[in-house]
Parts: C-alpha cells; sequence; structure tokens
C-alpha cells in the first residue's frame, strides 16, 4: 500500500510526525508478523495434513510505503524548517514550492503541482490533516485522479462559513472517503451532514499524541532561556521583571492572528489597550508575536505603544518545545488558535479564546475544557479575564486523547483498504 501524506502550514507539523512514526512502527509490526508466519509455515512443511492447525483468518500482512509532500505554504525557516527538526520529522519527500499568495492562488498552484506528483506516485490514498488550504487542494486532486482520501481531524465545525478554514473542512469532509474524527462531537457532525457510518472512525486527537511525545522534553526547558534566544529584534530590554524572575502561574501567554482580530484598527485598538492598561498591571504578558499581527501593530500606530511596556515580553514566532512549555507554565492563555485550545485542555491552562466561535467546542468549559469564547469584545473580554483568574490549573482528557490516535489512524487506513477489496 502507497499512501501520501500533505503538509501545508506550522499547525499541519504538529498532526503528521506521530502519524509518520506509526506508519514506522506498523511497518515494524508487520514484519515480526512476516517473519513470525514463515516460521510457523516452515514448521508446518514438515508435519502431516492431520498435524496442521487450522489456517490463520489473519490477513497478509502488507507493507506501507509512504510519501511526505509539503505544499510549501509555510516556507520561512522559523515558521516550517524549525518545526520539522524539533519534531523529528523527516524532510519532505517532495516540496512543491508553493509560498504565499491569495487563497486561490494558494489552492490553484498547489492543485496543478500536486497533480503531477499524483500521476507519478500513482498511490493508494492520499492523506490530509487539518484545515489549511493544502488540505483543500489535494483532496480535490486526489478525487478527480481517483485516488482514495483520508481526512484525519474530520467532523470540526464552526458554522462560520466566513472563515476559509470552515470551507477547506466541508469540502475535504465531503470529498473523503475515510474521515477519522477527534472527538464525539465531530463524529456527530458528520452523521448529521449523512456521511455514512462506515466512512467514520472516531480515533482521537493526534494533535495530543504530539504534546506527550514532547511533553517531558518541554519540561526541562526555563521560560528564562525561551525568553532569551527568542526575544524579538527590535524591542526594547525588559527591565522589570527581568526575565529570570518569571516563575510558573506569574506570567499571561498570548497568540493572535486571525485576519477577525488583527486586521481591523476598531477591533484591535480596543484589545491591545486592555492589554497593555489591564493585564500587564496583574502580570507580565508573553507574546509570541506572527508576522501578520506585527505588521498590523505598525500599521495601526501601536507599534511603539506595545514595544515600551516593559511587561509585554514580544518573542519571534517560537517553536513547538517553547511554546509548549509556556503553556504548561502560564497563568492564563489568550488566543485565538484551535491548536493551542486543545493543548490547553489537556495541560489544564485555564484559556480565553478570542473567537465567537469554535470548531473545538470539546475543548470548552460546558463540555469539560479549559477555554471560554470571549470574541473580541472587550467588556466581555475583560469579565471572563476576571473569571478566569479565579479559576486552578484543572487538566481535563476527552475521550482517546491519550497519546495513541496515530496508531489508530494507520490501522483505519490498512482495514478500510482490506476490507474494500
Amino acid at each position: 500500500m502507497k499512501i501520501i501524506s500533505v503538509v501545508g502550514a506550522r499547525p499541519n507539523f504538529m498532526k503528521i510526525a506521530p502519524f509518520i512514526r506509526a506508519i514506522k512502527e506498523y511497518n515494524s509490526q508487520q514484519s515480526r508478523v512476516f517473519s513470525s508466519q514463515s516460521a510457523v509455515t516452515n514448521d508446518q512443511s514438515l508435519m502431516t495434513n492431520d498435524q496442521l492447525p487450522p489456517h490463520p483468518a489473519s490477513r497478509t500482512p502488507q507493507h506501507v510505503s509512504h510519501l511526505l509532500v509539503h505544499t510549501g505554504q509555510h516556507y520561512d525557516d522559523r515558521m516550517s524548517k524549525a518545526f520539522f527538526e524539533a519534531l523529528n520529522i523527516p524532510n519532505a519527500d517532495i516540496n512543491l514550492g508553493v509560498g504565499s499568495g491569495s487563497h486561490a492562488e494558494q489552492v490553484g498552484q498547489t492543485m496543478i503541482a500536486f497533480e503531477k506528483v499524483l500521476e507519478e506516485e500513482k498511490p493508494d490514498w492520499v492523506v490530509v490533516v487539518g484545515d489549511v488550504n493544502a488540505t483543500l487542494a489535494c483532496s480535490v486532486t486526489a478525487k478527480k485522479l481517483h485516488v482514495k482520501v483520508c481526512h484525519i481531524e474530520a467532523g470540526l465545525r464552526s458554522r462560520d462559513m466566513k472563515m476559509p478554514e470552515e470551507i477547506n473542512r466541508l469540502v475535504t469532509d465531503r470529498l473523503s472517503d475515510l474521515l477519522l474524527t477527534p472527538d464525539t462531537l465531530s463524529s456527530e457532525n458528520l452523521r448529521e451532514e449523512g456521511t455514512p457510518d462506515n466512512n467514520i472512525v472516531f480515533v482521537g486527537n493526534i494533535m495530543i499524541d504530539t504534546l506527550e511525545a514532547n511533553r517531558s522534553v518541554a519540561e526541562k526547558l526555563t521560560i528564562e532561556k525561551i525568553i532569551e534566544e527568542n526575544k524579538l529584534l527590535g524591542a526594547p530590554p525588559t527591565p522589570h521583571p527581568a526575565p529570570r524572575t518569571l516563575q510558573p502561574e506569574h506570567f499571561a501567554l498570548m497568540t493572535l492572528h486571525r485576519p477577525s482580530n488583527v486586521d481591523h484598527p476598531d477591533v484591535f485598538t480596543p484589545i491591545i489597550n486592555f492589554l497593555l492598561d489591564e493585564v500587564t498591571p496583574d502580570m507580565p504578558i508573553i507574546w509570541p508575536i506572527h508576522p501578520r499581527t506585527q505588521n498590523k501593530l505598525k500599521e495601526f500606530g501601536l507599534w511603539e505603544k506595545v514595544v515600551n511596556n516593559p511587561r509585554m515580553i514580544l518573542l519571534h514566532p517560537i517553536g513547538y518545545h517553547e511554546m509548549l512549555k509556556l503553556n504548561m507554565d502560564a497563568r492564563i492563555i489568550l488566543t485565538d488558535s484551535g491548536g493551542l485550545q486543545e493543548e490547553s485542555t489537556v495541560l489544564g491552562t485555564p484559556c480565553l479564546t478570542l473567537r465567537w466561535n469554535t470548531e473545538r467546542p470539546i475543548t470548552l468549559r460546558e463540555h469539560g475544557g479549559a477555554s471560554v469564547l470571549v470574541g473580541n469584545n472587550v467588556e466581555r473580554i475583560r469579565k471572563e479575564y476576571h473569571n478566569t483568574l479565579k479559576l486552578s490549573r484543572t487538566p481535563r482528557r476527552p475521550e482517546l486523547w491519550d497519546g495513541k490516535t496515530a496508531g489508530r489512524c494507520v490501522e483505519a487506513i490498512v482495514n478500510y483498504g482490506y476490507e474494500k477489496k
């Protein structure tokens, strides 16, 4: 069986790393099974017919051949290469080099380039993860060439058609032959949309595989060193508090990048004022800042105000282990990232999600998670900020968020291929 898996942007990297490991483990297991069966066959050749055991019902072991395709949507070393190295993801077998551009440009260029790959490699399966443009482009291209598609992290729904990611999710799920869901709410979404039950497999959250595999590495890092190595160039020194005085539970962590939050000055400016005037007096904010957000701060005349606040600690986009360590130790996290909502739930970090909706409702407090939706309305952010400071760190673990999802993904693909023959 030949599988091509696709990554296009940083959120994909954290989901594909355990999948690649699981394929290697599966192949190793199948090799052992094959060797064992060969040994039994050799022993049986010495037996008479009435001494032979019943023929085993198990299927013949098969090898999974895997190719990794990187579309190149995130091409900056800080946002791509560093993640591959940190998570021990092998270099992509094929890099399409699509780069940046509008949604249409990225999707169109990816489809053109990926079609050539499929025609040459002729895989049995294309595996896509998440909801980025590469997910949509490669699933459409595969189906047009009659290649089976498996979507890992299927069934997530925000119900917000203004989100490009929602379009990507809907189209990919509609086309996919095998839909691997992270939670039971996602499985139910697919059933409500008419997806046949035998195409849906609840496998758990593959992001948590990466968290569990890297937790011990992250725990060994220090906040001081993370700040020292990633401090944003151009920001002034932070005289108080010095990085060495930042202790667990004594700082806030923030990420902010969605256009709905940062692209409009009438929305972005009140958020920044709230952070500077009301959060930093309580505790320092560590902010790994997205290039898009940094540009908007400068465009709207907010940059100087932010960098001159000594309790606003600006970092470059940071690696997975560094972000995981900060999430482990933060008193509170303010984010519009879907992945951080999930990690906060397992780590127990109280989370304010600066969105009006989420495709991951399992992470919300009403479903037992750690997050609450606050949108971008400062009054609501303020209210929930003060309420959240009263909460203690309480880790939660939804069903099958156990660090073993990738193995179930591989088994689902292999079993689907066998059962459909």
